[in-house]
């Protein structure tokens, strides 16, 4: 299984980064080039033909973003490997990580996805756990889990991402891991138990310094058209989301589903979400 790493020409300390991490481990990557939207002014004129609830566009560095992936797909639907394994360069992994990269015998036969990261939001998750080797499990995941900074995909699945992406205007995680959106609910995706990497932004004090390149060009576009704030839900809606919410518990339950919060382990300890810990900090 080739472990593919998306790496931008400017961000040489990210490439040496990932470098070391895959040395750690044992395993062999290939860099693929990062699409720069720095060098490519063409993006903001891209026609978005697909519709989103969202108002605003999507910036500049999210549709290089989803190029850039739809790259890595294409060398794996190319490829004679039934699976392929795409990474972001901001992430570090678990130190039981090369032994599920080095083989693919782990991976639940009828997956087209796989989910090696953890965002630390709540997801959903199947309650039946199928071991993976090395202290990991894989459930099927049935919730949206964005992040797209590491993930196996199938062959075939590649290639329909590819087909299913030639009209721009998703985000790439939500393509990827959104179960509203037909590109994800036509997928059997499994979730990696404990994650298998995570951004290095997540670390908390751990954290060597890789800030996420999208989060602030989309918090500059946010500035830019006066939408910082977010608006207040009001009461009607209130009620709704909770109706909604507590209806899809119930469904869960019957099911056979779990609410959680994929956990990572990093140097032999659990970390905390960073939500929990500023709750903690604040005490």
């Amino acid at each position: 299984m080739k472990c593919l790493v998306i790496n931008l020409d400017r961000s040489r300390d990210r490439l040496a980064h990932m470098t070391a991490e895959f040395a750690s481990l044992g395993v062999q990557f290939e860099r693929v080039a990062a699409i720069d939207a720095q060098d490519r002014p063409d993006l903001a004129r891209m026609p978005l033909r697909v519709k989103r609830k969202s108002s605003l566009r999507l910036a500049d560095a999210e549709i290089a973003c989803l190029l850039s992936h739809k790259a890595c797909w294409a060398i794996i639907a190319a490829g004679d490997d039934a699976y392929g394994a795409v990474f972001e360069d901001d992430i570090v992994f678990s130190a039981k990580a090369g032994a599920l990269l080095a083989d693919t015998g782990w991976i639940p036969v009828d997956a087209d996805i796989v989910k090696l990261e953890t965002f630390f939001k709540k997801t959903t998750i199947a309650r039946k756990y199928v071991s993976a080797g090395c202290g990991f499990s894989v459930s099927r995941l049935h919730r949206i889990h964005i992040g797209t900074a590491g993930y196996i995909v199938s062959r075939q699945a590649a290639h329909d991402l590819i087909g299913a992406t030639e009209d721009i205007g998703i985000p790439v995680d939500h393509v990827v891991f959104n179960p509203r959106l037909a590109t994800s609910s036509s997928k059997t995706i499994y979730q990696l138990v404990p994650a298998l990497c995570v951004q290095d932004q997540f670390l908390g004090d751990k954290a060597i310094g890789l800030p996420s390149l999208l989060k602030s060009e989309r918090s500059d576009q946010w500035a830019a058209i006066g939408m910082v704030k977010r608006h207040k839900k009001t009461g009607a809606n209130k009620i709704r989301t909770e109706v909604k919410r507590i209806v899809e518990q119930i469904f869960d339950i019957c099911r056979l589903r779990q609410e959680t919060i994929i956990p990572f382990d990093y140097r032999g300890e659990r970390v905390r979400p960073p939500h929990t810990q500023r709750r903690e900090n604040a005490l």
